[in-house]
């Protein structure tokens, strides 16, 4: 991925995301030496990235870090196709994090991913901070194709803890 790919999804992952769900710019272009690190990015007939999901591939399950859709597409079904495409090529358990179902905006957030077939879990979850300063963040982890039993949950979540949030 060069450069100017990649200030391309940093900006739609900043137009998307609030600062405390994402990392600083060198933190996350860091991120592409990572072997467990893969953006995948859809593009338009012009050929300008339209959409982006950034992911962790484990041995044991896959993680969705970030998705996002350019706001002018937003309920066009890009991000429902990305995310669509990247269940079908997965044959390991695939989890994400969201919002508690506590607003509309993250109810139907939940909504979609249910959807396409995610559990949401039970379990009690907070994603540690992207930013030094930030504190943590309570989320909820959804699970593909079913939910978790407690041990595969702490499990995951220590990989994630070690791997994904490891010191920024």
């Amino acid at each position: 991925m060069n450069e100017r790919e990649f200030d391309k999804i940093f900006a739609l992952m900043k137009a998307s995301f609030p600062e405390n769900e994402r990392r600083t710019y060198a933190n996350q272009k860091n991120l592409l030496t990572d072997p467990h690190y893969r953006l995948i990015t859809e593009t338009n007939s012009s050929n300008q990235i339209i959409a982006f999901l950034a992911s962790w591939e484990f041995p044991l399950f896959r993680f969705v870090e970030h998705i996002a859709v350019n706001p002018a597409m937003r309920g066009s079904g890009v991000g429902r196709k990305i995310m669509a495409a990247y269940i079908e090529e997965s044959i390991k358990p695939i989890l994400l994090e969201v919002e508690h179902p506590e607003t509309e905006l993250a109810k139907r957030r939940i909504g979609f991913y249910e959807r396409l077939g995610f559990q949401l879990n039970p379990f009690e979850y907070v994603q540690p901070p992207l930013q030094k300063g930030q504190a943590n963040l309570p989320l909820k982890i959804m699970s593909y194709p079913r939910v978790l039993i407690e041990k595969e949950f702490a499990l995951y979540k220590e990989i994630l803890y070690t791997n994904v949030y490891r010191a920024q």
